[in-house]
């Protein structure tokens, strides 16, 4: 499997990325989520319905109920779909300053969902763990 696998190299050289937009997760049914005129950046169907993730501007034109307003992180390194430990370090960090993560995990990269108002303050966590990963 490809990608990086080393705990400390992947908090070394994970070079966070936050992105511009606000993010939103939605709960639509699959009809809604098959009509869609808007492309979410991720979706995983539940039984409950088709879980969303979103621009909030997509949502607003789609007049989807959205919850959980944030923005996206992305961890611009390579991590394998089996390294251990690399989440955990991070979620921990996060959740010792009381900092809510909504992680998604993808083929290249992981992707961190955080509150819009923590964003810059996670952006410096994660700063801070990568130089004392060293």
């Amino acid at each position: 499997m490809s990608g990086e696998k080393h705990l400390s190299q992947l908090l070394q050289a994970m070079q966070p990325k936050l992105q511009p937009e606000d993010y939103v997760f939605c709960s639509v049914s699959i009809e809604q989520a098959t009509s869609l005129a808007a492309t979410p950046i991720g979706q995983f169907c539940e039984s409950e319905g088709m879980s969303l993730i979103l621009t909030r501007t997509d949502a607003e034109k789609s007049g989807f109920h959205y919850e959980y307003c944030s923005r996206m992180i992305t961890l611009n390194i390579h991590s394998s779909l089996e390294a251990v430990g690399f989440l955990a370090v991070i979620l921990g960090n996060l959740a010792e300053h009381g900092i809510s993560v909504n992680p998604v995990s993808a083929y290249y990269h992981d992707h961190l969902f955080v509150p819009i108002e923590k964003a810059e303050q996670v952006m410096h966590l994660l700063s801070n763990l990568s130089r004392s990963s060293e």
